[in-house]
């Protein structure tokens, strides 16, 4: 029997310190968000010009995730109804530049890895 004083055992590396990095995991995982950020990330864009860019994104998932990006504080919807990257949404711009790089190193293993998830 457990004691009441003890929590159960548990099988993730979550804690208090670590609440931040997840959250963050959460949000950046999702997909489409980190190619929202990179579009925007040069200069404001409007809905229509931001979903030309992004291919096959549907316009609601699209919506969607505008929307969650703006709650995080990581875009603002400009009076103009363009979206442009906060300091927050700058700072992770930066933050990418070594995925981009490490992107770039790894190309041909990258390629391999996505086509043959495509073939399966």
């Amino acid at each position: 029997m457990r004691s009441a004083s003890r929590p159960p055992p548990s099988n993730s590396r979550a804690d208090a310190s670590t609440a931040p990095l997840l959250a963050a995991m959460d949000l950046l995982g999702q997909r489409w968000i980190l190619r929202v950020v990179w579009e925007l990330e040069p200069g404001p864009l409007g809905f229509l010009e931001l979903r030309r860019r992004m291919g096959n994104c549907s316009s609601s998932m699209l919506s969607t995730r505008l929307q969650g990006l703006v709650e995080a504080g990581v875009l603002i919807k400009r009076a103009d109804k363009s979206y442009e990257v906060t300091t927050a949404g700058r700072e992770l711009g930066v933050a990418l530049e070594p995925v981009w790089q490490w992107a770039e190193r790894w190309a041909g293993s990258l390629e391999r890895a996505a086509n043959a998830e495509q073939d399966s």
